[in-house]
């Protein structure tokens, strides 16, 4: 039985905070489940026509046009120090528009296949695994469990570097002195 309430005291109620809860664009690459943060994400397209350009990094796979913008093309598998990747009849590009300190870059990455939308809580994602000073760890933002299932995030901001954004923009970056 309650106690009855005393007149003019206070009654204190704990009431839980929502926890945060992040978007992210899950696929499939190589095999191995992958995510990234939606808000990156501009749209999911079919693998289709790509140009191969000279002499560009063994990661970037072409150009596409996407309404009759160029748009670079990276294949993750090959950032990621693995072999190219393999088109298929589920393969697509992920068109992503990644921030720069002068306004953004418009990119795309192949991957096997697109998946679903996942919504994971904070306490669904630990930090990244230690690999030392694996320079490719700095591409992960940590690991989500969805469901009975682990998938690993990805940092789009780390994907590419600012000089290589800057470059694949068109923009020169910083003039150096010539002596």
């Amino acid at each position: 039985m309650a106690e009855p309430r005393k007149p003019g005291a206070r009654q204190s109620r704990i009431i839980p905070v929502a926890e945060r809860k992040q978007q992210y664009l899950a696929f499939g690459l190589g095999g191995e489940a992958f995510a990234m943060e939606i808000g990156y994400v501009k749209e999911v397209v079919q693998y289709g026509e790509l140009t191969e350009v000279p002499l560009m990094p063994s990661y970037i796979r072409g150009v596409i046009s996407l309404r009759g913008a160029m748009v670079p093309v990276i294949d993750l598998s090959v950032r990621f120090g693995r072999p190219l990747t393999e088109i298929a009849l589920r393969s697509c590009v992920i068109i992503l528009e990644v921030p720069r300190r002068e306004g953004s870059v418009v990119v795309g990455v192949i991957v096997d296949n697109v998946s679903e939308v996942l919504e994971l809580a904070d306490s669904e994602i630990e930090p990244p695994p230690a690999f030392g000073k694996d320079p490719r760890a700095e591409f992960l933002s940590g690991v989500g469990k969805a469901g009975e299932h682990f998938v690993i995030l990805l940092d789009v901001r780390h994907i590419l570097s600012i000089d290589e954004l800057a470059a694949l923009s068109g923009d020169p970056g910083p003039e150096v002195a010539v002596s």
